[in-house]
């Protein structure tokens, strides 16, 4: 999948604009404030349908508007055209596939795979648990089509027994530990089986960089998993009681990457973080194509912010090798450095958001 056609509309200082990008490595840059990150953010929403840059959708939209709008047309690997399109305003989302109005914006991320790297992309390593569960749910959506419906019954189970837990009620908890510990287990085992296949290619993008031995990637489930969950729940019931909430379970999952048994985060600086962030992120979108999964959108915006100039260009060739399309921001056009290995790129001049072809 690639955008051939991208429509932005109120999407903070563009008012309106298109553009053609190219199928493969597409260049943006202009100055602070110029709109250059408003059009990944656009692309970011018309795939996830709310912004990277801001919980409220408020800020995103243009002042002298009500809403936004973005929408693209796409060409599918199996060269059938797509019509996606998103509104967002404060009190609506309002998602479309060829016209046709989705309630989830699950189609919307099937539709439009997309991983993104930013000026605040090392919290991935660096913050707590949830974004890495996230990333690694991401993936393994992609990868299996009855997570969605498994993770979302584990949800339901979680969100009643917190709710007996708050009140007290214990008669009724028994029912909603099997729906937990069923569905639970069933989310965890996704994990473990995509962990499997990422591990492997994540290195493989690692080592593009800089070679490093003794890495390791695995998964904290959550729990202590030599004991069944089910076991767990009704072993720390008076705990979970106390605290108004479940402590255990795949709510609680993280996965540990480390050098020698130690925490990567703990013993890498600041720079090298960021290309265990970028490889991470790479590797998500390489397992996706290895798995002939829809050829999805690479974004990375605040190019210069993130890399030194041999890794940037080190980045932009492994990129330019994928069957990937990508969109990259900078605020001037030497930041992306050397280009003559790059065949098939487009360059786009922002300016008080206008957006012209270079």
């Amino acid at each position: 999948m690639s955008l051939t056609k991208l429509d932005i509309y109120s999407v903070r200082n563009i008012v309106q604009d298109s553009i053609k990008p190219s199928s493969n490595i597409n260049l943006i840059y202009g100055d602070n404030g110029s709109g250059k990150s408003s059009i990944i953010e656009a692309i970011y929403i018309l795939g996830r349908a709310k912004s990277f840059r801001s919980t409220s959708i408020k800020t995103v939209i243009n002042f002298s508007e009500n809403q936004l709008t973005v929408s693209a047309q796409t060409q599918q690997n199996n060269g059938l055209n797509l019509h996606l399109g998103v509104q967002l305003n404060p009190k609506q989302i309002s998602c479309h596939i060829n016209h046709q109005l989705t309630k989830k914006r699950s189609d919307l991320a099937h539709a439009l795979p997309l991983q993104i790297i930013h000026p605040k992309s090392f919290e991935l390593l660096d913050a707590g648990p949830q974004l890495r569960r996230e990333f690694m749910d991401w993936g393994v959506f992609h990868d299996n089509e009855n997570f969605v419906q498994n993770y979302s019954n584990f949800k339901v189970a979680l969100l009643q027994r917190n709710a007996l837990l708050k009140s007290k009620q214990v008669q009724q908890i028994d029912v909603w530990n099997k729906e937990f510990a069923y569905y639970g287990t069933i989310v965890n085992s996704f994990r473990e089986i995509y962990l499997l296949k990422f591990k492997p290619i994540f290195i493989e993008v690692l080592n593009s960089f800089f070679n490093i031995n003794n890495i390791d990637l695995k998964i904290f489930p959550g729990w202590d998993n030599s004991i069944e969950l089910h076991q767990i729940l009704n072993s720390n019931l008076e705990k979970d009681l106390r605290y108004g909430f479940t402590q255990f379970g795949p709510h609680r999952a993280d996965f540990l990457l480390t050098i020698d048994s130690r925490l990567a985060k703990d013993i890498v600086s600041r720079g090298q973080l960021k290309l265990y962030v970028i490889s991470l992120k790479l590797a998500q979108m390489q397992l996706l194509l290895n798995e002939n999964i829809n050829q999805g959108c690479f974004l990375i915006d605040d190019f210069s912010a993130e890399l030194d100039i041999v890794n940037r260009e080190k980045l932009l060739l492994y990129l330019s090798k994928m069957n990937c399309q990508v969109f990259i921001t900078a605020t001037q056009q030497s930041e992306f450095g050397d280009l003559s290995k790059i065949n098939n790129y487009k360059m786009f001049h922002v300016e008080h958001g206008n957006i012209k072809s270079v």
